[in-house]
């Protein structure tokens, strides 16, 4: 068994590759992401970062290789609950609020325990625009309700697409801050970013894609 398929990996992948009209747009790619862990994924735009990440989360289907987690082949309806994606579409309805999109989020996958919406759109700044509708608010209050869904959904993988774009030097202090709990507190996570990101506390392992 090799190390990106051991069973201390929470998740893994063994040769993945990603075609685009036969040409490869990365791959084949190995890695390992475990508990505690932030792996950030680096490259020029064009590179692959968001293509990874829509094949992890299952929105697009590798041509070649594996996922796995925690050691065996990745099952998406086992995985289900277990993987949250933060993309540059945030996912969030806008006619509704901040707090009915969170809601929303927990009928799909369930809450952690001791926090309520409105506790995880005050640690992330929203206090007073919890009923406002989403499409009245700024690019960087959009991104926080999405980060909001963080801190609520008990997933233990979290896949950030860019999630420092649209915030200011507090909102990037914030993301730091919320990955760095997640792992602390036995998660993990897979970063992307095509720019220079400084964490709080120590260094991300870095996964390096090519053009």
């Amino acid at each position: 068994m090799t190390a990106e398929n051991s069973p201390s990996a929470l998740l893994a992948a063994r040769d993945l590759t990603f075609l685009r009209q036969d040409e490869p747009v990365f791959g084949p790619l190995d890695f390992a992401l475990r508990a505690g862990e932030v792996v950030l994924v680096e490259g020029d735009n064009g590179s692959g970062k968001t293509t990874l990440m829509r094949v992890v989360v299952g929105l697009l289907h590798a041509d070649e290789g594996t996922l796995y987690l925690d050691g065996a082949p990745l099952d998406r309806d086992l995985a289900r609950g277990r993987l949250l994606f933060l993309a540059h579409h945030l996912g969030l309805k806008a006619d509704l609020s901040p707090l009915e999109n969170l809601r929303i989020a927990i009928g799909l996958y369930g809450c952690r325990e001791a926090i309520t919406p409105q506790q995880a759109l005050h640690t992330v700044g929203l206090q007073g625009y919890e009923h406002e509708p989403v499409r009245q608010l700024s690019a960087g209050q959009k991104k926080r309700s999405a980060l909001a869904r963080l801190l609520l959904v008990p997933a233990d993988i979290w896949l950030l697409d860019e999630p420092f774009a649209n915030l200011d030097r507090e909102g990037i202090a914030l993301v730091n801050r919320l990955i760095e709990r997640h792992v602390a507190e036995g998660g993990a996570a897979m970063v992307t970013s095509h720019g220079a990101v400084t964490f709080l506390h120590g260094e991300p392992r870095r996964l390096r894609l090519s053009a």
